[in-house]
């Protein structure tokens, strides 16, 4: 504790910055650094070295060995080289390394060595060929930058959704610049190249020459720029020596400084911390390292081996052969705790901590000290924060040691941040162990978020800590024990050696009904490692018919999909299935196929109903379902056929098939339809008008109104007509010509067999009183009262009703007897009932 600033370097007034040992590094490398391509992850990310890259001295024969590690040295994936010459490396943001080949063709692969996929950059660079690669991230991914053979620059701004953009052409350009680097500037990925003592910045439709402000005169060439880890800030190194520093726009300079070294640097990288307002870069060369910033002296490093630099978000990744370590400035909590003879709350506090530990009375005069100042509140966050940003457990235990003590003599202390903070450094702790190696900081961890953190151990196959984890902060179990089994589960399927029977049984054992695992997407990962029994075996599991019938139909197993459809009891996805057999079978294995499953047979007869109905008369021949057959060729008479010829033709097809279906009615009744709509052509040709679709009372209407009396009565005897019916459309049409007499004539033809009472009423209809009396007269006694009333002869209605004593028809006569020319016809039925009384 007492020598915990020993590391500590200022930088100027205002700054430190230190650098710490994350790892021991026991990687066995067979060749220097110095010899490999070499591309780390951020955020404590993986390390790849591709071996034995193409270079003349080589030969041509020795295949390179593409090596994966993680931070801590420990490796992860190794796999020889069979493709072609590589130019770069570098991560994505997922952690996918991308291989970018002379050829223009980017590999990817995973974290463990596995071939994902494959893109290219188009034809020119094709052509052209490689000269140098940038991967950059951005808000929308991860993107890839060539500079191809014709020195021209060609860009994709997310590898994940591939659309290319061709940049630019610099005038002039005859040879490759001497330093250039990717931007992003109002989210727009751009160029930064130097050529000699000019920089360019490149669009998507200009080049632009730009002038650094206030940089130093006599400068003939930039031989390395370094762009800061969120793209505010830019380092050019120049010939003469100088580092100009400045916001990535090139319109404010921050600072400048001479290293006085002009041999171009290996590497140079930005070094601050996010929300501080140092800000220092450091430049490495190959035995020394350096760190400049706004002040006349810089912080420089011996470095005894090749060394490599990975810029994070609050500081810089140092390793080499040996060692890891993690360079950055002194957060501002923990320098005023532990910087000499400090006074700050924070200090005294930790002070105070270490005397009550040792029995001292010191411990209550700092604490006095403290509170008087009214800093005990700012004592313990500034600890709890400290707490943070330390690396070694000892030293995140005392300062929570520190603010749980100060936190006793607080009253209404909120302890969220406390435990938090605990609970974090747990987490960090955990993942940061050599047998782990992701060295996350502080700030990268809430940066990165834990669900992100999550999905890494999984990557890593992490499984156990991964779920510790969730249990430990107490995650939902969908956002996290739930979505690691599911991807443990995914990782299962594809162990080759384990039986397709064992696997499902581990799987399912481990699962169960775990809230937000879905059996479907595990079980299409084992058919895309092709393992079909074994996904078939899963998809058991899958409660969702929605979830298993699509993937089944991808395997084809088409008929298998269609039970568990039926069993779902969803006619849209049964319909799904149907047609996707339809386009898979022949004609006869899927009505085959349709026969032995009923419902499917319905629903496939009612979608033929409306979409194909050839198809269905098929479907009817082959199961010999005539009744059915001929209720089609009756619907296709009707919605198909324009001509009579060919209605009447499906109309004997109908009558056939009823036969067939031994219904004589049906068979008979079509064959009446097909007699009268041959007389309904002949009457259209012989009278005019419109006859043909008429129903048969509806056609002896039509020749009654027009007066064809005669045909109307042929017709109806053709046709056995009743004479009821006959007589009430005859009745009907001439009230409905307002033809009277020869309603008359036509009611004295013959005795009516309908009665006289509808003439009344229909007469009536028409509002024609003069007529209806008429018939009113000869209406039968057991109507005469209701057809009198109709006619408003109440007085007459109630002398027959009286006559009748029919109480019935005295109630109807009363009912209708309003006003006082109807009262003396009720005190007439009045008196007549009491009579009747009486006797």
């Amino acid at each position: 504790m007492d020598c915990y600033t020993a590391n500590w370097n200022p930088l100027g007034d205002s700054a430190f910055y230190r650098k710490y040992e994350l790892y021991s590094m026991d990687w066995d490398l067979k060749e220097e650094l110095r010899d490999c391509l070499v591309a780390a992850a951020p955020y404590g990310g993986p390390i790849a070295l591709l071996r034995n890259p193409w270079r003349k001295e080589k030969a041509a024969s020795v295949r390179p060995v593409l090596e994966i590690y993680s931070a801590s040295g420990l490796p992860l994936a190794s796999l020889l080289w069979k493709s072609g010459p590589v130019v770069s490396l570098g991560w994505s943001a997922e952690e996918e390394l991308l291989c970018v080949q002379e050829d223009g063709v980017v590999l990817v692969y995973g974290l463990h060595g596995d071939f994902r996929r494959h893109f290219s950059m188009g034809n020119e660079v094709l052509q052209n060929r490689v000269l140098d690669a940038r991967i950059f991230h951005t808000e929308f991914g991860s993107g890839v930058a060539i500079l191809t053979g014709a020195h021209r620059f060609t860009l994709s701004a997310n590898v994940g959704d591939l659309k290319l953009r061709r940049m630019p052409e610099v005038p002039g350009l005859q040879s490759a610049p001497s330093c250039w680097t990717t931007l992003c500037q109002d989210r727009v990925a751009h160029i930064l190249l130097a050529v000699g003592p000019d920089l360019y910045l490149l669009d998507h439709a200009t080049c632009s020459a730009v002038t650094p402000p206030g940089l130093a005169p006599g400068v003939s060439s930039f031989l390395q720029m370094a762009v800061s880890f969120t793209y505010r800030h830019l380092a050019l190194f120049t010939d003469t020596g100088y580092i100009w520093m400045g916001t990535a726009s090139l319109k404010e300079k921050l600072c400048e400084f001479n290293c006085n070294i002009r041999a171009p640097p290996k590497q140079m990288v930005w070094c601050s911390r996010p929300r501080s307002k140092e800000r220092a870069v450091v430049v490495a060369w190959e035995r020394r390292l350096m760190v400049v910033g706004d002040a006349p002296e810089s912080i420089q490093f011996v470095l005894d081996e090749d060394s490599y630099l990975v810029p994070e978000l609050d500081g810089v990744r140092i390793f080499s052969r040996s060692t890891h370590e993690f360079l950055h400035e002194v957060p501002v909590a923990s320098e005023e705790i532990f910087k000499i003879a400090s006074m700050a709350p924070g200090a005294l506090l930790l002070e105070a901590q270490k005397e009550y530990e040792k029995e001292s009375q010191k411990a209550d005069e700092y604490l006095r000290e403290i509170q008087e100042l009214g800093q005990l509140t700012q004592a313990v966050q500034q600890c709890i924060e400290a707490a943070g940003h330390e690396h070694r457990p000892d030293m995140q235990k005392s300062l929570l040691r520190a603010a749980s003590f100060g936190k006793c003599f607080l009253d209404r202390f909120p302890p969220d941040s406390f435990v938090r903070m605990c609970q974090d450094l747990r987490v960090l702790n955990a993942i940061r162990d050599y047998h782990i190696g992701i060295p996350l900081t502080y700030s990268q961890y809430k940066q990165l978020t834990i669900q992100v953190l999550l999905d890494r151990l999984v990557l890593r196959r992490l499984y156990p800590l991964a779920i510790q984890i969730c249990e430990y902060l107490r995650l939902p179990e969908v956002q996290g024990v739930s979505r690691i089994l599911a991807h443990w589960a995914c990782y299962k399927v594809q162990q080759k050696d384990v039986s397709d029977e064992d696997v499902a049984r581990a799987i399912n054992q481990k699962l169960g009904d775990t809230p937000g695992v879905s059996y479907s997407d595990i079980a299409a990962r084992a058919y895309g490692c092709g393992r079909t029994e074994l996904a078939i075996k899963l998809l058991e599991y899958e409660p969702r018919s929605g979830e298993q019938v699509p993937l089944l139909l991808k395997m084809k197993r088409s008929k298998l999909a269609l039970s568990k459809a039926i069993e779902s009891g969803d006619t849209d996805l049964v319909f799904t299935v149907l047609l996707h057999l339809k386009n898979e079978l022949n004609r006869g294995d899927f009505f085959m196929t349709l026969r032995n499953q009923p419902m499917a047979l319905s629903l496939y007869r009612q979608f033929c109903k409306h979409q194909e109905l050839e198809t269905l008369k098929d479907l009817y021949n082959q199961d010999d379902n005539h009744q059915e057959l001929g209720s089609f060729h009756i619907r296709a008479s009707y919605a198909a056929e324009e001509r009579i010829e060919g209605r009447v033709a499906a109309l004997q097809s109908a009558a056939d098939a009823f036969y067939k279906a031994k219904n004589e009615f049906a068979a008979k009744a079509t064959e009446d339809q097909m007699r009268l709509l041959r007389l309904q052509r002949r009457l259209e040709d012989e009278l005019g008008g419109h006859f043909v679709d008429l129903s048969l009372h509806d056609t002896v209407t039509t020749l009654v109104l027009g007066g064809h009396s005669k045909r109307a009565e042929q017709l109806a005897r053709d046709f056995r007509i009743p004479d009821k019916r006959l007589w009430w459309l005859k009745l009907t049409a001439l009230a409905d010509l307002e033809d009277w007499e020869e309603l008359e004539k036509f009611s004295k033809s013959k005795k009516s067999p309908i009665g006289y009472l509808p003439f009344v009423e229909i007469c009536m209809k028409q509002h024609n009183k003069y007529e209806a009396k008429k018939y009113a007269s000869r209406v039968g006694p057991e109507q005469k009262v209701k057809a009198l009333l109709l006619v408003g002869d109440v007085a007459q209605a109630a002398d027959v009703a009286i006559e009748h004593r029919n109480e019935a028809e005295l109630t109807l006569v009363l009912s209708h007897c309003t006003g006082a020319t109807d009262a003396a016809t009720a005190d007439k039925i009045q008196r007549a009932r009491a009579q009747a009384q009486k006797k």
